[in-house]
């Protein structure tokens, strides 16, 4: 049985676990007819894999991410798999053999380098992901001047170099004719092309004060990007695009919020449950309902 491709890095607000609420959603058309894909915030990349292993209809699928080192990421998994695994995997022998509890040094070793752009593509690649599967929670988190800050994370014996994972995203990134963006997101108007479905996952708006707790890539995606992803939406409309965004459910912890209602009060807006794992408080891990907002039936 060949491998499933799927995720290769644990990505905060990743939807591996709603991808089969997220299909009952899908737009009926793109079950019948050939269509284009387009993805503007790809992150982990769960609804990308989805999609392209169940419909064989997807003429042509754009990926796009504001975050570098991700688009550099899929990539190099696409264009130069094995020397990737060949790095990953000397670098898991590396980390393994030490005594777990000086295991750290090597992280943060690891880190720096990583931070101060030190490196190959090869080796850029290989350190995010090595800082991916080591780092506490599995966490991408930049602060303000950009910089990787997640601390080591504790893990006994991690897997570094998944191969046949990332052979199989390679083989379906190559295969699906795959077009790699990376800048704003309004860059993926370009790409439309006959029947074009949306799937948009941007930066969640906080629940409250203390749930902003990642940052992609430098700078906020604040209320006033909410805003402007809703006017692009509009304009996706406006061409004839099917979309569908996922977002927090604001109205759900502040009733009196109704910020994305209010904003996509000509859309349809449904609500999906999920579950919050990564949080420094367990306590605050459970489920909770997202939005989900189309402009389809």
């Amino acid at each position: 049985m060949s491998t499933e491709a799927k995720p290769f890095l644990k990505w905060a607000g990743g939807k591996g676990q709603l991808l089969n609420q997220l299909s009952e959603h899908l737009p009926a058309r793109i079950h019948r007819e050939p269509f284009t894909y387009i993805e503007p915030f790809v992150g982990g990349g769960a609804m990308l894999f989805f999609m392209l292993q169940h419909f064989g209809n997807v003429k042509r699928a754009i990926i796009n991410d504001v975050n570098e080192d991700l688009i550099l990421a899929y990539q190099t998994i696409k264009n130069d798999v094995e020397a990737l695994i060949c790095r990953l995997k000397a670098v898991e022998k590396d980390y393994l053999k030490i005594d777990p509890n000086q295991r750290s040094n090597l992280f943060y070793e690891i880190r720096e380098r990583y931070n101060q752009h030190i490196g190959d593509n090869i080796e850029r690649v290989s350190q995010l992901l090595f800082l991916n599967k080591t780092c506490f929670n599995g966490l991408y988190r930049v602060n303000k001047k950009g910089l990787f800050n997640v601390p080591f994370g504790k893990y006994a014996n991690p897997t570094i170099c998944n191969a046949e994972v990332l052979r199989a995203d390679s083989q379906l990134l190559q295969s699906a004719k795959v077009e790699i963006c990376q800048g704003d997101y309004t860059q993926t108007l370009e790409h439309v092309d006959g029947l074009t479905f949306f799937y948009l996952d941007p930066p969640y708006r906080p629940l409250d004060a203390t749930s902003s707790f990642t940052a992609y890539a430098k700078g906020d995606f604040n209320d006033d990007d909410q805003r402007e992803l809703a006017d692009f939406c509009h304009q996706l409309s406006d061409r004839g695009c099917l979309w569908m965004e996922s977002n927090a459910d604001c109205s759900a912890k502040n009733p009196e919020d109704t910020f994305f209602e209010d904003l996509y009060r000509n859309y349809r807006i449904e609500r999906v449950y999920a579950s919050r794992f990564i949080n420094a408080n367990p306590n605050k891990r459970g489920k909770l309902t997202e939005l989900l907002i189309k402009n389809y039936e």
